[in-house]
């Protein structure tokens, strides 16, 4: 298994801060374990759409 990380956490953060549940990671002491899927589903998805956005800039 690679260590290779394909979002930074950074990235992540930031995220999860516009979609509210960072809070929640951040009182979980930085685990992601009690985010609901659908909203894990959710910051990739956006994670994506920034990627595509940089791309189609570049």
């Amino acid at each position: 298994m690679s260590n290779h990380k394909l979002m930074s956490e950074k990235l992540k953060e930031e995220i999860a801060k516009e979609l509210g549940v960072y809070e929640q990671v951040k009182k979980d002491g930085g685990s992601w374990q009690n985010v609901p899927s659908t909203t894990c589903g959710k910051i990739v998805s956006k994670a994506i759409e920034i990627a595509n956005r940089a791309v189609e800039n570049y």
